[in-house]
């Protein structure tokens, strides 16, 4: 645990990308196996210990210290982690030096075999025997969330790095190329902690790994954001648009009769969407988009993405969720045909295979996505303002002769969003952030003008914790604490009254009904665009606002 515990800490304080990439490279090159196979896995969050819960681990810190003690160390430290580790009783100190610590492995292992009768004794027992620095690393393994600014791309890059050094670290005389980061996202998903034989492979050790399941994961092209004279500078007859639909984007991989679904970041949710999985009846492995469609197995009309969000996140779903929100694909693209890899072929070439292969497929599980005709971006820019169906949520654009390349890459592809919605709102409630927010109150509920029966009151309607610079966060984090009316736990209510508090301008991407929040409906991505000082909490909008974007949604799509 020491030598994970040690990387966590130095990778905490470095802020830059190819240092925390040289301290990763380094731990895999000093770290032997299991071990380092255990802390990738922890880095790329795929190391899951099955039997430590956070529930159990609140337990055990207030067998040791007051309740309202340890609540109010949480509300200031802002993570369970890091709280627990700070405030945890050990006892008398024992003798157990660095080299007697236990390994990252060793932990990893005893904790999936133990049974819940033994866990918590286990947990307790292993607590107590850490060092701090040890300690932290451990909750927060068992907690899941490691917050250290390292991303599974970069863990990835990383490997690519420490293939292609020398095993003194040198990446110069007697250093390799290294393995090509693509080629280890493709083998990442058939692989397991602790990932022995890619470890084996990347120095040169073994061959490449042979991947026990053929329908794997292939990494996702990325599109670009349209920024400002991005499109000035291109020819529109050098690409096609599609329409941009709001469900989330998937990979149907099918190869030997082994059919598997894969999220855009290589989850597999196959056991999710068994309606999907069955229905494949091809070969290869298609990019697209998971939606929802109408009653009677239909993808028409399409559904919003709340309906979508009803199947997402489940191990298992009923028969009767099958038929009450029918599972389809709206296909983008074609990685391989068959077996054959037709990644490198045009985008146009790709999307007329594609559509012989959707063509024989079902119907009502799958369908080609449309392309969007037009001859000038000031012509595509108003049917982007203004699509037919109110779950597009704007239009992608593909250079027709790109390829299917891994990654975002500027140029080939584009995805240009509808202007999102605004409405201006109050602040309510304030809750501290986590990792590098936890001393700052930054998530924030907001809410609206209502007509109730004792009178118009402020109705929640969503919760927002990003789109403000950090200087606009300084200004938050004093109006809540200088305007604290009452405390729930972590939870700050702010004063807000028609002649005082603070508006806030909320952007979201779509509005829905719902019967989970007391005003009836429910943002998509909602975040704060602007602070609105010079606007006093009267002048904010009603919650008849938002059901009247609900509304004219609803009458678009019927």
């Amino acid at each position: 645990m020491k030598a994970f515990a040690t990387l966590l800490d130095r990778l905490v304080l470095t802020p830059s990308r190819n240092g925390k990439l040289k301290l990763i490279a380094d731990y895999f090159r000093e770290t032997p196996d299991p071990d380092r196979g255990y802390g990738l896995a922890a880095l790329a969050g795929t190391l899951d210990l099955r039997s430590v819960k956070p529930a159990l681990l609140r337990e055990l810190v207030l067998e040791r210290l007051d309740p309202v003690l340890f609540q109010y160390s949480y509300d200031y430290i802002g993570d369970l982690a890091e709280t627990i580790a700070l405030v945890w009783d050990a006892g008398e100190k024992d003798d157990t030096t660095d080299e007697e610590q236990p390994r990252l492995g060793h932990v990893v292992h005893l904790m999936n075999s133990l049974g819940r009768t033994e866990v918590r004794s286990a947990v307790r027992d292993l607590l107590d025997h850490l060092d701090p620095s040890s300690r932290f690393a451990f909750l927060k393994l068992a907690t899941g969330s490691l917050r250290i600014g390292v991303s599974a791309r970069l863990v990835k890059q990383a490997l690519s790095d420490f293939s292609g050094s020398d095993m003194s670290g040198s990446a110069g005389e007697g250093a390799g190329e290294g393995k090509d980061i693509i080629e280890i996202e493709t083998l990442w998903h058939g692989l397991a902690p602790p990932y022995e034989p890619l470890f084996a492979w990347l120095e040169g050790k073994a061959e490449k790994p042979v991947l026990a399941t053929p329908a794997i994961f292939h990494s996702v092209m990325l599109a670009n954001p349209v920024e400002e004279g991005d499109l000035e500078k291109l020819d529109p007859a050098d690409y096609a648009a599609e329409w941009k639909w709001d469900g989330i984007r998937v990979q149907m991989s099918s190869y030997g009769g082994t059919k598997k679904l894969y999220s855009r970041s290589g989850d597999d949710i196959t056991g999710a969407f068994p309606d999907i999985v069955d229905a494949i009846n091809f070969e290869g492995v298609a990019d697209g988009e998971l939606l929802v469609g109408g009653t009677q197995r239909s993808n028409n009309p399409t559904r919003t993405f709340s309906d979508l969000q009803q199947r997402l996140n489940r191990k298992t779903v009923t028969p009767r969720m099958l038929d009450e929100y029918p599972a389809f694909v709206r296909t983008y693209d074609l990685l391989f045909d068959g077996d054959q890899d037709v990644r490198a072929r045009t985008f146009f070439d790709r999307r007329a295979r594609l559509a012989e292969v959707i063509g024989k497929a079902p119907h009502d599980r799958f369908d080609l996505s449309e392309l969007v005709p037009f001859s000038a971006w000031d012509e595509l820019d108003r049917l982007r303002i203004a699509p037919p169906d109110p779950v597009i949520e704007g239009v992608m654009i593909k250079r027709k002769d790109s390829p299917y390349q891994a990654g975002r890459l500027k140029g080939p592809w584009f995805k240009w969003k509808r202007d999102p919605y605004n409405v201006d709102a109050v602040m309510l409630y304030a809750q501290r952030g986590h990792g590098k927010r936890s001393s700052y109150y930054s998530d924030f509920t907001f809410g609206v003008w209502s007509d109730t029966p004792e009178g118009e009151q402020l109705v929640p309607v969503g919760k927002a914790y990003f789109g403000f610079t950090d200087a606009e966060l300084e200004v938050l984090d004093k109006f809540v604490r200088d305007n604290t009316v009452e405390r729930f736990g972590p939870v700050r209510a702010v004063r807000a009254e028609p002649g005082f508090g603070f508006v806030l301008e909320v952007a979201f991407e779509g509005i829905n009904r719902s019967t989970r929040h007391k005003s009836g409906v429910a943002m998509r991505f909602p975040r704060i665009s602007r602070l609105r000082p010079d606007k006093l909490p009267r002048d904010a909008d009603r919650l008849s606002t938002l059901t009247a974007m609900v509304e004219a949604k609803t009458s678009t799509q019927t």
